[in-house]
This record gives structure tokens, C-alpha cells and sequence, in this order.
């Protein structure tokens, strides 16, 4: 019988070769990457800060509010700081890394004030479309569609910033938690809600406008990508425009580079491949009725 030990490092040897062809697509990195450990307290800090009383400290009251602001301001910038200057060493780092990591640190918290009023005017466009929900607090505490849209809100300002990694990360989380999958890069307007969440998908380059409402299962994808010359997927806007006031509802699949005009209503399970002009409604074609003659008066 093979000694065990010696079983072991043969198996060793084969997977820490890294000139192995085989293992080509997984090129070994030995610097240290960002955490997503840290990365999730990077989002629980941000929530007890936009949203004071509701997450973290219970004693939070009027008069204590700006302590624990601050306190979770400064303990935000030391977290996110240190994960900024990892994920800008990712791609290249040299004697202007940590300034550089210092000011995309602070321009994100200077962003804080906004990332809360459009969150604001999420819970408020979440509460009108839905009848079921009592009041604006039980949205912050326990809708799905209210913890994805922090995640992407606060990974689209880091986006922005050219930060490498850790927005994508923070959306992946909410993607985990909440099966609603926005990429970072996607461009969200104000007041916009999603009802129940689940399987709802929308794409880098996808731009939506204010008062919009998506129910679950929706798709806002590519119906085709270019190909570079080495045949590599080339970066080019190919997902939808949502204009102002658009309503989709669920499991419908909105492809491609296309328009869907102001006031539109997109019903439930359609496939949509071409623009439509403002105030348009799309519904399925209703089924041609048959009649059958099987002696069974059906």
C-alpha cells in the first residue's frame, strides 16, 4: 500500500505547478486580495449609518444619532480605506497607491448624503406599489428588494471611482442573499422598486429611469455581444434603456441595446427584442381557442 504521505505530495506537486496548460485560466496571485469579510462589515456599517435605529446599536435615539454617525463614518473610512488600497494593488501598485486609495475613500463618503436620498426615494416607490406593506420601516427591515438596492447603490458610487473588485463583490452578496442580480455598472434613477425580487436580473449597461417598478423573475439582458479580433466579448452598451414611469411585470425577458419608452407597460412572460414607443402596453397574444370532439364534452 502507497505510503500516504507520499500520496499526498505527488497530488501537491500536480496542483501547485503553475505552468500546468491545464491550469492556465486560474493564474496564481500572491498579493492580498480585498476581503469579503471586511467587505460585509463595510455594508453593515453602511446601513446602521443611512439607516439610524434599524440596524446595529438599538439605543440609537434623535439626540444620540449624530455620536453614532460619526463614530460609524470614521470606523467606514478605516475599513473601507484599507480594502480601496488592496483592491487598486490588484491591478498596480506603486508609491501613489494609498494616496490614491485616500481621496476614492473620501469621495465615497462624501457621496453618503446622496446614496441616502435616493434610497429614501426607493423605500417611498416600494411602499407605493405595494399594498401589502404597512409603513416605510417595515420595507427598510425586511424587504429584499431594499438590502440589494443599498449593495448597488453603494457599489454603483465605488464603480464609478474605477475601483477594481469590491463593487462587484458587494452586488454578488446582495445576489446571494436576496436572488436579485444587479451589476454595478447599470444605471439606476430615482424612485425605482422592484416587487418581491427573486430572479430579477439586470445587465452592466442597462439604464433605467425614474418611477420604475420591475416584479420578479424580469430580465434586463443582452441579446448578443460583439467579438473582439482574438474573439474575446468586446464591453459596448447592449442592454435596455428603461425610460421614466416603466412597469415589467414578472418573468418578462427585455433584451438588447433597445428603448422602452416613457409610461410603458410590459406584461408578465414576454420576450421583448425591439424598442417601443412611449405609453405602449405589451401583453401576450391570447391563445386561439380549440374544440375538441373526443366524447368526453371537452
Amino acid at each position: 500500500m502507497m505510503n500516504l504521505q507520499v500520496h499526498i505530495n505527488e497530488v501537491v506537486s500536480k496542483l501547485v505547478d503553475i505552468h500546468n496548460p491545464d491550469y492556465q485560466n486560474i493564474p496564481m496571485y500572491d498579493k492580498q486580495l480585498p476581503s469579503i469579510q471586511t467587505l460585509k462589515a463595510v455594508i453593515d456599517v453602511i446601513r446602521e449609518i443611512v439607516f439610524p435605529g434599524y440596524f446595529g446599536n438599538p439605543s440609537v435615539t434623535e439626540s444620540s444619532v449624530q455620536y453614532h454617525a460619526g463614530v460609524n463614518t470614521e470606523t467606514l473610512y478605516h475599513l473601507l480605506f484599507d480594502q480601496i488600497y488592496k483592491a487598486l494593488s490588484f491591478e498596480s501598485a506603486d508609491a501613489n497607491t494609498p494616496t490614491m486609495a485616500e481621496e476614492k475613500t473620501l469621495l465615497f463618503i462624501d457621496r453618503l448624503p446622496e446614496i441616502k436620498r435616493l434610497l429614501s426615494t426607493d423605500v417611498k416607490a416600494i411602499y407605493d406599489n405595494d399594498p401589502a406593506a404597512k409603513n416605510y420601516g417595515e420595507i427598510i427591515f425586511c424587504y429584499p428588494a431594499i438590502k440589494a438596492l443599498l449593495n448597488y447603490r453603494v457599489a454603483h458610487e465605488l464603480f464609478l471611482s474605477q475601483i477594481p473588485l469590491i463593487p462587484r463583490i458587494i452586488t454578488e452578496m446582495a445576489h446571494t442573499e436576496t436572488g436579485i442580480d444587479i451589476h454595478p455598472g447599470a444605471v439606476i434613477g430615482e424612485y425605482f422598486s422592484i416587487d418581491h425580487g427573486t430572479g430579477v436580473v439586470i445587465g452592466q449597461t442597462a439604464v433605467i429611469g425614474n418611477h420604475v417598478c420591475l416584479y420578479q423573475g424580469v430580465t434586463l439582458g443582452a441579446k448578443n455581444f460583439v467579438l473582439d479580433e482574438a474573439g474575446n466579448p468586446m464591453d459596448l452598451p447592449r442592454h435596455p434603456i428603461l425610460e421614466d414611469r416603466v412597469t415589467v411585470y414578472s418573468n418578462s425577458s427585455i433584451l438588447g441595446r433597445i428603448v422602452i419608452g416613457k409610461g410603458t407597460v410590459v406584461g408578465g412572460n414576454i420576450w421583448l427584442t425591439h424598442s417601443v414607443p412611449p405609453y405602449s402596453r405589451i401583453v401576450q397574444t391570447k391563445a386561439v381557442e380549440n374544440t375538441f370532439s373526443d366524447g368526453l364534452g371537452i
